[in-house]
Order: structure tokens, then sequence, then C-alpha cells
């Protein structure tokens, strides 16, 4: 079986490749950058606004993963998330691919809380409305080995004080892997599966408080880090500040603050996908050490 993929050379991208070669799928995977050559692998050359490399990137696929989009860049969101989302959607269908899994983001859910949910709220709309098969995944928090977001809250603990948003707020998490897998769970569709949007997680009730989720990662690299909630108004400015220092790279953007506040970012209980289909296998503690020690390996951290 040949799945297309978008994305695939982020930290989620990566991943998924990683597994789906490992199940034995051939993946074409679009790319904007030369890639080296991998076995089961046909790099696409282009990205999400080629419509002739989106339409090479469908040709000869069963399905496609749509895991490709803007995360930080807010002036970026509507061409990347919406139109993008769109001009793969109209490629699928002129290669005639019907299976369609979207990965959305869990910020979908209250899109008025930034301009980034607002983008992938409507991204999902143009999903549902496209007449193909579609599932759509909305991920909590995504670690694991590569990702550059947690990443921040790992080397805040190794200097041991940990700021983290308001003390009421809590969410839930999911290992990159187990994504991956549930990503590639989806591909076959069918009753309960297709024309769902489904809500992934590590199984924890409620989530985490981000009070249990920062001591967990001081566990997981060996410290008792300071834990410091930050309000509202507080998160604001060292967002500002984030984006005096680092400029474009900034990773607290002021977008971000809308929906870090926000108090409810745990998965809804009955948008959890069919445990027989999928469950998460990655326990988080054991998630987070063994990704601490890839940040060393690296030296990241």
């Amino acid at each position: 079986m040949t799945i297309a993929v978008t994305g695939a050379t982020g930290f989620v991208g990566q991943a998924l490749l990683d597994r789906a070669l490992e199940t034995g799928l051939t993946v074409k995977a679009l790319t904007r950058r030369d890639q080296l050559p991998r076995d089961g692998v046909e790099w696409v050359s282009g990205d999400l606004e080629s419509a002739e490399a989106l339409r090479a990137l469908m040709r000869g696929a069963e399905a496609v993963i749509h895991v490709a989009g803007v995360v930080n860049d807010a002036a970026r969101f509507e061409s990347g998330n919406v139109l993008g989302t769109l001009n793969v959607i109209e490629a699928a269908k002129a290669e005639g691919v019907q299976r369609f899994i979207h990965v959305s983001s869990l910020s979908a859910r209250e899109p008025d809380l930034s301009a980034y949910g607002v983008s992938k709220a409507r991204a999902e709309k143009l999903i549902m409305a496209s007449g193909l098969e579609w599932t759509i995944v909305r991920p909590p928090g995504i670690y694991g080995p590569r990702d550059v977001d947690y990443f921040e809250m790992f080397r805040l603990a190794r200097w041991g004080v940990m700021p983290v948003p308001p003390k009421e707020g809590r969410a839930s998490i999911i290992h990159v892997d187990d994504l991956a897998r549930l990503l590639l769970a989806l591909v076959p569709g069918g009753e309960g599966v297709s024309f769902q949007t489904f809500e992934p997680d590590d199984g924890r009730k409620q989530g985490w408080s981000h009070y249990e989720f920062a001591r967990a990662i001081g566990w997981a690299i060996g410290r008792r880090p300071w834990v410091m909630h930050l309000s509202r108004a507080s998160l604001e400015r060292a967002a500002r500040a984030d984006r005096f220092v680092r400029r474009g790279n900034a990773r607290l953007t002021p977008d971000r603050v809308g929906y870090m506040a926000h108090p409810d970012w745990v998965v809804t209980h009955e948008a959890r996908p069919p445990r027989s289909l999928w469950q998460p296998l990655v326990p988080t503690r054991e998630g987070l050490k063994a990704t601490a020690e890839w940040y060393r390996k690296e030296r990241w951290l």
C-alpha cells in the first residue's frame, strides 16, 4: 500500500515515516528540501502552494495523511493551514485519492482563543465539506524525540525554575510515536472511523495539571525544579520578551498565550479513538525520561 504524507520532514512527520516503513508501507513524502534516499520513500519536491507537486504526491497513493501546518508564524496561518489544506484536498480529489486523514489540533475546539485555532478550525470545515472519506485527529500536546516545543520545558527544568501557565489549568499529552501509530491505524477507514473527529491522549483521566507535568519533566532529567505559575498578563510579558530576544524564532508567541491561559485542554472522553482500534502504549513518565535521554544524546541538553 502507498500513502501520501505532507509534513514528513517535521517532528510528527518523521515519527510517522519511521513507523510507516516499519509496517511495510510505501510512502510518497512532500519535501521542500533535498533529502537523502531512503528505502520505501519516494520524495516529492514541492510545498503546499504547488498544485503540480501535490498532484504528483497523490498520484498512485491510496490514502493521504496531511500533517503539514504552520504553528508559530501568525502571518502564515491562513496560507499554510487553511489554503494549504484546501490545496491538498483538491489534489487528492484530482488524483482519485478518497481516504484523507488530517492532523488538526485541540485548539480547533476553542477557535476564539487564538488565530492558530481559527485556522485549524477552518481547515477542518474544508475537510468535512470535501466529499472525501475523512478522519480528523486533534492531538493535545505532543512530545518526544526531535520536539522543539516541550524541549523548552526540559531546558528550564535543568536550570531549576519552570514557569508554567495559571494554576487552575489542565492539559492532556501524547507521545509522538503513539500519535504516529494512530494515524496509520486510521488509514483503512471504515465504520466508526471515517467521518469522525478523534482526540487521542496518553490515557490519563483528566489529563495533567501544569504543576504535575512540570514535576514529571523534572523527574525525567533528575531535577526537582521550582514550578512557578504565571498569570496571563505575565505570559504576555514573557511572550514580548521572547520575541525581543529570539525575534522570528520565538517559541512563546502572543497568539500562543491565548490558549495557554485557557484552563481546559483535556481531551473529550467521548472523542477518544475506539479502544479496539488503538490504545496509547507509551507511559508518559517513561516517555519523558526517554525523551530527555534523546536530548542528551543529541547534545540538546
